[in-house]
């Protein structure tokens, strides 16, 4: 499988927060589901100084940039508007000796 790091910024109106909110437990629902298939390796909320989430960090593995692409258009930081921006870059994570 091949790894990827996503980078993904929230928006930074007045309603960049109560959109990561209300979209958060679908959010994690989804999470769920790629540890379950093994496709999740790493993640959490990006955060100020103050301690509010303003983005998100995620190491995933996908079997082809289809299968990338197809989590991406699903999930819901990305189609309810939370993510602002996404940057995707090729990853790797040595395996464990």
């Amino acid at each position: 499988m091949q790894q990827y790091s996503i980078y993904a910024k929230d928006g930074t109106d007045e309603g960049a927060l109560d959109r990561r909110l209300a979209a958060r437990q679908s959010h994690f629902d989804g999470i769920q589901i790629l540890k379950g298939q093994g496709n999740f390796v790493l993640g959490g909320a990006l955060v100020d100084d103050a301690g509010k989430m303003i983005g998100s960090t995620i190491i995933l593995q996908f079997e082809t940039p289809a299968d990338l692409q197809k989590w991406l258009d699903h999930e819901p930081y990305n189609t309810q508007g939370v993510w602002q921006s996404v940057e995707i870059l090729r990853f790797g994570v040595p395996p464990p000796k």
